[in-house]
């Protein structure tokens, strides 16, 4: 841990960390079969030149850059953070755009950047519980964003047969070479616009739930059992 705090600390440390976390994601997904289900809903969203949140758990971020499909650029947004700016790093390997900024530290002006990338023509992808948790409970940050761009919300989760799960909060998943691997996108979610507080809470919920859902059929595909969201007990 000592290590990694300090290979982190500098920007060549992060370009050296960066490069080789890139090279062993394109090594697992060259040495995994991979399957995508329901991918369809990309293609319909894209046809009808809709404006598209991606959302995918924070614990299942490694393989997202594969996620993608069609021709739009893709961003993300990442935490302020020394571990955001290394995450920044790594995802330019791939050609995916960041976007500076937290929903926790002024989240008003990030969310309002995000909104700004998304109306633009660009995919925009979240990880609703990060960057600090609790594990695959959905913070408003996503569905504030897709209703400031007039965007849907399309919740998208992956899983390999061959892994192993660290002990983080958010159980992060470091897949094996050699296994199967898969891709599940749900159901777009609309999100209307003007909504009040009580609809953007059951907007959560419903983006929560889906989230769980594709994680899950992700897992129960692979031949795992679904990794569980965090307790009662573990949310403030």
């Amino acid at each position: 841990m000592e290590l990694r705090r300090r290979l982190l600390a500098s920007s060549l440390g992060q370009r050296l960390v960066a490069n080789l976390a890139a090279f062993y994601m394109r090594l697992i997904y060259a040495t995994n079969r991979w399957h995508r289900v329901r991918y369809e809903v990309f293609d319909r969203l894209l046809a009808a030149e809709r404006r598209v949140v991606v959302c995918f758990w924070h614990g299942r971020l490694l393989m997202m850059p594969f996620a993608r499909h069609g021709p739009r650029p893709y961003y993300v947004m990442i935490s302020d953070h020394r571990d955001g700016q290394f995450i920044a790093r790594t995802v330019a390997r791939f050609g995916i755009g960041t976007i500076a900024g937290s929903t926790s530290r002024q989240p008003a002006k990030a969310l309002r950047k995000a909104a700004r990338l998304c109306r633009d023509g660009n995919f925009l992808c979240i990880t609703p519980d990060g960057p600090r948790g609790p594990r695959m409970r959905a913070a408003p940050g996503a569905v504030m964003t897709a209703e400031l761009a007039d965007a849907v919300l399309l919740p998208v989760g992956y899983a390999t047969s061959r892994r192993w799960t660290f002990a983080s909060w958010d159980r992060f998943l470091i897949p094996f070479p050699f296994g199967r691997g898969v891709f599940v996108a749900g159901d777009a979610i609309e999100v209307p616009r003007r909504l009040d507080e009580g609809g953007r809470e059951r907007l959560r919920r419903r983006l929560e739930d889906a989230l769980n859902a594709v994680t899950a059929e992700a897992d129960r595909m692979t031949g795992h059992h679904p990794m569980e969201p965090a307790s009662a007990a573990e949310v403030p």
